[in-house]
């Protein structure tokens, strides 16, 4: 459905027509640009926005079905651009994704979204209140886009950083460091990790060329040549974003395999000490299994003090065995 339609004459907001071609004619004719927001819009109620617009099928379909990766498509009468912006949800320590879409041509932009936590109504409302940079036209309204949904993963990326955090403390805690669930949250924050990495790791190309980086840097249409530096800006906070996931990815291994590590020394005690008392064990079973064979002829079945003799034997041998183990840290 359409949630916003405005015309936007030298960064000043005027209400657009319904019907979609009046409002493009308009804007054509005052020098603005009109820009449309639509939230998950059906096939149908997006048709007309394609007929008006005269947006590329291939645009549209991947607009319509959504679950695309960070990309950006130059075609003949537009610019299509997928950012995913994440959302962190303190509550379940999780990370989600949406996606928008941003179709710009030389006096429109169409913004297609899917799911919860984009950041678009609030970029509109600071775009209004900057009418100076509004006035650069559907460039400044990409520009606040990308730069909006980067700052935030920038406060994604601190967030999961405390988590982890907590999570190294849990794990190297000798109380609770062996619990069975540990694991298990390592994982589940690795996957977290890696749908926030999906998310940021591709934008980079899209953000080179609109910075004007690269080869094909100088061959997108739709960018003002004096907007590059403010997309270059933008690259630069998503290389330090990209720089915490990548740092995040490798320590969340590495106290992965630390957990493991423990787990491992935890069991070889464990086995010392099963080995200990096995070993303890054994002595008094040997001597009394020797003693319970059935033969006539054993000297030692007849002597008065053999029983007081054999049970001290066993009791000098167990601590001699106790004190050896416990010096050597087995016990």
């Amino acid at each position: 459905m359409i949630v916003d339609c405005a015309i936007y004459r030298h960064g000043h907001r005027t209400e657009g027509p319904e019907d979609l071609s009046d409002a493009l004619a308009e804007a054509r004719a005052a020098g603005g640009f009109v820009w449309i927001g639509l939230y998950e819009p059906s096939e149908r109620e997006f048709e007309l926005v394609t007929d008006e617009f005269g947006l590329h099928p291939l645009a549209v379909e991947d607009a319509l079905k959504a679950h695309q990766r960070p990309k950006l498509e130059v075609y003949d009468d537009s610019l299509f651009m997928v950012i995913k912006p994440v959302v962190y949800e303190p509550d379940s320590d999780a990370v989600s994704t949406g996606e928008v879409m941003v179709f710009v041509g030389d006096c429109f932009v169409v913004t297609v979204r899917h799911g919860e936590g984009t950041p678009l109504a609030a970029v509109r409302r600071r775009l209004e209140e900057e009418p100076e940079m509004l006035d650069k036209g559907p460039t400044a309204v990409l520009y606040a886009i990308a730069d909006a949904t980067v700052d935030h993963y920038l406060e994604v990326a601190t967030e999961l950083q405390t988590d982890l955090d907590e999570l190294e403390a849990e794990v190297f805690q000798p109380e609770t460091g062996s619990s069975r669930n540990t694991a298990s949250r390592i994982y589940t924050f690795k996957r977290q990790v890696l749908e926030f990495r999906r998310a940021t790791g591709p934008l980079a190309l899209p953000l080179g060329r609109l910075a004007g980086n690269g080869a094909l840097g100088g061959t997108v249409p739709f960018v003002h040549d004096k907007a590059r530096p403010f997309f270059r800006d933008v690259g630069d906070h998503l290389t330090r974003v990209n720089e915490s996931v990548e740092a995040l990815d490798r320590l969340v291994s590495d106290i992965l395999s630390a957990h493991l590590a423990q787990m491992s020394v935890r069991q070889n005690d464990d086995m010392r000490k099963i080995s200990a008392w096995a070993a303890m064990a054994a002595v008094p079973t040997m001597i009394a299994g020797i003693y319970g064979m059935n033969f006539d002829h054993m000297p030692e079945l007849h002597w008065l003090w053999s029983y007081p003799a054999v049970i001290a034997l066993m009791a000098v041998l167990e601590v001699l065995l106790y004190r050896l183990f416990k010096r050597r840290g087995w016990l």
